[in-house]
Order: C-alpha cells, then structure tokens, then sequence
C-alpha cells in the first residue's frame, strides 16, 4: 500500500504493465524465475495452450496468482487477501470483484451515479444506520472500491470516532488519522492509497478523541471535506450509527446526502423510523436505504 497526497503519482501508472507479457509480471512478483517462464512457454507454444494454464499444472502457480497478474496486465486492481499485506476478509469487491456477491454492490452503484452523482457540487455521500451492527461500515468500505473499479477517484472516510473499523479492513495503520487532521496536528499527506492501479484512498479515524462530537461539529471539517472535493470525485463518509451519537446527523448534514443501511432480521424499526425523521428534519437528503444480510 501507498500513500499520496495528490494526483503526481497516477498519471501513467501502469501503462507499461499493458503491452507486457504475464511472464514478466510474474518473475517481477517474484512468482516464477526467468527459467520457470522460458520452461512454460516452450510447452505453451509448442501445445497451443495457454501460459497460465499450463503453469498451474506445474503446479508453479495457483489461480490467484494467475488472476493476478492478468488483472495487472489488463490494469484492474484485485488486492490480496489476507496476510500480512492484505485487505479483510470484508472486502470482497477488492479481492474477489468477480464475484456474485458483488454484482449488487454495482447495482447499488449505478443507482447512485444515475440519481445522485454529478448532480451535486461536492459529491460526499455518508453511510449511515441507526443501530450498531447492521453492515455500514462493510457497505462504505466495498462501495467505495466499485466507484474506484469505474476509474473514480474515491475517498472514503472513518468518521466513526468511537468505534472505527475502516483501518481493519484496509489493514492500515490507524496511529494518524482524521481527528489528528481535525486538530492540526497532521496534513493530508495521512490519506492512503490502497493500489496503484485503483484510484482508491483511505483516511483512517486515527486515535479516539475524548471530544468526537465537538471535533466533527467544528468549522474546520467542512473546510476540510471543501479541499478534498478538489482532489476526488467522489468522498464516502462511514458514520458511527444513529443510536449511538448524534455525530451521525452532524456528519450526514454536512455531507449533505446520506444512504441509510438496515440489517434483515436485525434493525429496529423504531429505531429506523426515528434515524430517518431526524435527518430528515436535519435537512440531509436520504437518497436510498440498503437492506443488508451482513
């Protein structure tokens, strides 16, 4: 992972990986040595089958590998899973974005390009629920890696300031965050770049403050959403649940948009009811509600 506070690092990041052969991806992953690749490719050549088939035959490399280095060629980012370098198991438009699980994450995401952005003129969008539990912070996380795979540049934020969780699973540091940036204390050089081949980047919450409401309710985050709505197209903002503080009515307010997550089988109706009527009356504009069977 890398992190970068402007545009400097994009411009042409992985234009050479395109006209570069799966081969040469893979001895630079340190995944096959050059004489692995001339092996596979004489047999490939001479048999007329494919490189990465036959190199999971020789039990060279595991489909993930393969997968890999394609997405690389083809620049389409799919990230690891796991391990020390990888993202959550939460995550699964980021490392398994084929997956039928996903499609409705891309559903979700035309809706709101469709009814909502471009239409605005910053577009920050909060996601918020009015319990704890209810999949908010997974459905923030993985929708902001399919606004990224459509090539826009993607913000997301950890605003929940009493139970973070964004850096979990990013697997981020979360020592700096936004409530240092919120007091000084650090710039925007704290944002994340998840991949370089995804324009997608993370601002952790950073340590708990003792003030999470005063510190979101001051005048300085609206400045600092207006510096970001320069630099991204799109800023997704987590919030804590409904129930829990009233930082989520802040923060969607100052958004100016918010979609309300609901848990089946789980969420409190009046609970809900309520979330939805304050913000309302906040004067947050709920574009949709997303039932989740988190």
């Amino acid at each position: 992972m890398m992190k970068t506070p402007d545009r400097k690092m994009e411009s042409n990041d992985v234009e050479r990986d395109r006209t570069r052969a799966i081969g040469a991806i893979l001895v630079e992953q340190g995944r096959l040595t050059v004489d692995d690749v001339k092996e596979i490719q004489q047999y490939s050549v001479a048999n007329g089958i494919r490189f990465g088939y036959r190199a999971i035959r020789l039990q060279k490399l595991s489909q993930q590998d393969v997968d890999l280095a394609i997405a690389q060629q083809f620049n389409y980012a799919i990230l690891e899973r796991g391990g020390r370098n990888g993202v959550s198991d939460e995550l699964v438009a980021g490392y398994l974005p084929q997956s039928e699980m996903v499609e409705p994450l891309r559903a979700l995401r035309s809706q709101i390009t469709l009814r909502w952005v471009n239409s605005q003129e910053r577009n920050t969008l909060a996601i918020t629920s009015a319990g704890r539990g209810e999949g908010r912070t997974w459905l923030a996380a993985n929708l902001a890696v399919v606004f990224a795979q459509l090539g826009r540049r993607t913000l997301i934020i950890d605003a929940d300031m009493r139970n973070p969780r964004l850096h979990l699973i990013f697997n981020l540091e979360n020592a700096v965050g936004l409530s240092a940036l919120l007091t000084g204390r650090a710039g925007r050089e704290i944002v994340t770049r998840i991949h370089p081949q995804l324009r997608l980047f993370v601002l952790p919450a950073g340590i708990v403050p003792p003030n999470p409401q005063e510190l979101l309710g001051r005048p300085v985050f609206d400045l600092v959403l207006n510096l970001f709505a320069d630099q991204y197209d799109l800023i997704i903002i987590d919030t804590p649940a409904c129930t829990a503080a009233s930082d989520a009515y802040i923060l969607s307010a100052r958004a100016g948009a918010a979609v309300m997550v609901a848990r089946r089988h789980h969420t409190n109706q009046t609970d809900l009811t309520s979330a939805m009527l304050n913000m309302t009356q906040a004067g947050v504009n709920i574009i949709g509600s997303v039932m989740t069977d988190f």
